[in-house]
């Protein structure tokens, strides 16, 4: 059932007016794509309007009914604890297909209340994982993997391709340190972000182990 056209355009004013203030340059499933079988990321911003979620991808004034089609529905009940069943706005990226005017979503990559359009890694950066108690961050980059660590230095080692396997990610590198990496696809929320990640990261400097979230760029 299509949306009013009156109801339409003040949504797309609203999801257009966001989407127009994030400095990322994602136009992501158009509505004039062919329709294909293998999931993509589509970035993009979130809200419930009466008994419909709409996507409203970044940089992009169209628009898609969203549709979880998660085994277990894992979907939208993240993005309802995130606030999106409450009327909240969601920023998320998901894996999903696009079939008309549907995006049909199986996997979340990192969903965020009000959060802000991301600019994709490219070919610059795969990954990147945080956590907290203590507090850590590590970026994945085409040269070097870095762990930013509270009160330690920060661990520095080359690059190189992840191991995948079906919902997991593994990779150890050492230089003057060492860092092992195990991102498991499992949801992980951070409560202190308001955020759901797809990954569970574990990563390991010097023997110190870490936990946290991590997410594809």
């Amino acid at each position: 059932m299509k949306i009013r056209q009156a109801a339409c355009l003040a949504l797309l004013a609203l999801l257009g007016a966001v989407a127009q203030a994030e400095e990322v340059n994602v136009s992501d499933l158009p509505a004039n794509r062919p329709v294909g079988n293998v999931p993509k990321l589509a970035y993009g911003q979130m809200i419930k309007y009466g008994e419909k979620v709409i996507f409203s991808p970044c940089r992009d004034r169209s628009f898609a009914m969203f549709e979880d089609v998660s085994s277990d529905g894992h979907v939208g009940k993240a993005l309802d604890q995130l606030g999106l069943a409450a009327g909240k706005k969601v920023y998320a990226e998901v894996l999903g297909i696009r079939e008309g005017d549907a995006l049909k979503a199986s996997q979340i990559n990192f969903a965020q209340t009000d959060g802000r359009c991301q600019m994709p890694g490219g070919s610059t950066e795969s990954w990147r994982a945080s956590g907290n108690d203590p507090a850590w961050a590590l970026a994945v980059g085409s040269e070097f993997v870095q762990v930013k660590r509270q009160g330690q230095p920060e661990a520095v080692v080359p690059a190189g391709p992840l191991t995948l396997t079906p919902g997991l990610a593994t990779f150890a590198a050492k230089d003057q340190q060492q860092v092992t990496l195990r991102f498991e696809q499992k949801l992980c929320r951070d409560v202190t972000a308001e955020a759901f990640f797809g990954w569970t990261a574990t990563v390991t400097v010097d023997g110190q182990i870490l936990k946290g979230c991590a997410w594809q760029r």
